[in-house]
C-alpha cells in the first residue's frame, strides 16, 4: 500500500480548477493509454461511478472508482473536496482531492491517495509510492494548465 500527497497552486479561481480536475473523462487527455467511461448520468454526484481503463489490448487494466464525497466550491469559500473510493479486483484504495482558495484569483490543489495494488509485493510500496506521486503529479498539472472543452 502506498499513501501519498502532492500540492499545486493553479493560477485559476476554485471554481475553475475544480471543474477541471472533476470532469472525469479529461483526464484521460493527461494520463497516457487510459480512457475514461462515466457509468452515471450526470451531474456527479455522491454515487457517481466511473471507470478508467488503463493499458493496450490484452495488457490493460480497469480502476473502477465511485464518489463517496461530493463538496464542490461555494460562495463562502470553504474548502471544496471530493472523495473516490476505488473499487477493483486489481488497484483499490481512495483518492481525495481538495481545492482551497489561494490568494486573489488563485487556488491550492491537495490530492491525496491511498494505492494498492493486488499481487504487489510490500517491498515494492515505496516504488509503487513514487510512481503514483509523478504520475497523479503530472495528471494534475496537465488538468490545471488544459482548457477543457464545454
Amino acid at each position: 500500500m502506498a499513501l501519498f500527497a502532492l500540492e499545486r497552486v493553479a493560477p485559476l479561481p476554485v471554481d475553475e480548477a475544480w471543474r477541471r480536475l472533476t470532469r472525469w473523462e479529461r483526464h484521460a487527455d493527461v494520463v497516457p493509454l487510459t480512457r475514461v467511461t462515466v457509468r452515471t448520468p450526470p451531474p456527479t454526484r455522491v454515487g457517481t461511478a466511473f471507470v478508467a481503463r488503463t493499458g493496450v489490448g490484452p495488457l490493460s487494466f480497469d480502476d473502477p472508482m465511485e464518489v463517496v464525497t461530493w463538496r464542490p466550491p461555494t460562495e463562502d469559500g470553504a474548502t471544496a473536496l471530493v472523495r473516490l473510493e476505488k473499487r477493483g479486483h486489481l488497484i483499490t484504495g481512495w483518492a481525495q482531492i481538495e481545492v482551497h482558495p489561494h490568494g486573489a484569483g488563485a487556488s491550492r490543489v491537495v490530492w491525496r491517495e491511498e494505492l494498492s495494488v493486488r499481487f504487489l509485493p510490500p517491498f515494492l510500496d515505496r516504488l509503487l509510492k513514487w510512481s503514483g506521486r509523478w504520475m497523479f503529479g503530472r495528471a494534475v498539472d496537465g488538468l490545471l494548465r488544459r482548457e477543457a472543452a464545454p
